[in-house]
């Protein structure tokens, strides 16, 4: 259903990015991501690595890095895909929010709403 492919979205060192390999219909599930949960305090020493922009926030207290291919979808503001914290699974559930045709790249907003327009830390960064 999905694969990762170099992405024309994504200007890091990989270009990388998970694309649907046949049509995704909206609301169908994509991809389950574990995830490995750790407590807010400890993501300063996070924050000393490249993994501090690919973590998540996991409830009030905790910050999570996902597994599979959970931390290399990019980020639009017009996204195809969303994301809901499964707590009892421990996974991040990514479902189409649209229908995705083959060979789209699926996108998520990073802001975790598909319809929050609050600019991230690396567009603040540019402007």
């Amino acid at each position: 259903m999905i694969e990762i492919r170099t992405s024309t979205v994504s200007d890091g060192e990989f270009n990388r990015g998970v694309f649907a390999t046949c049509d995704i219909k909206k609301g169908e599930l994509i991809h389950e991501a574990p995830v490995i949960a750790y407590p807010n305090d400890q993501h300063q020493h996070i924050e000393k690595t490249l993994l501090a922009d690919y973590a998540f926030e996991y409830g009030i207290n905790h910050t999570a890095i996902l597994l599979g291919y959970g931390m290399l979808f990019n980020h639009s503001y017009e996204p195809n895909a969303t994301y809901e914290i499964n707590f009892n699974n421990h996974t991040f559930d990514f479902y189409a929010y649209k229908d995705i045709k083959a060979g789209e790249e699926i996108l998520i907003n990073y802001n975790g709403d598909v319809d929050d327009k609050e600019l991230l830390w690396f567009d603040q960064e540019e402007k």
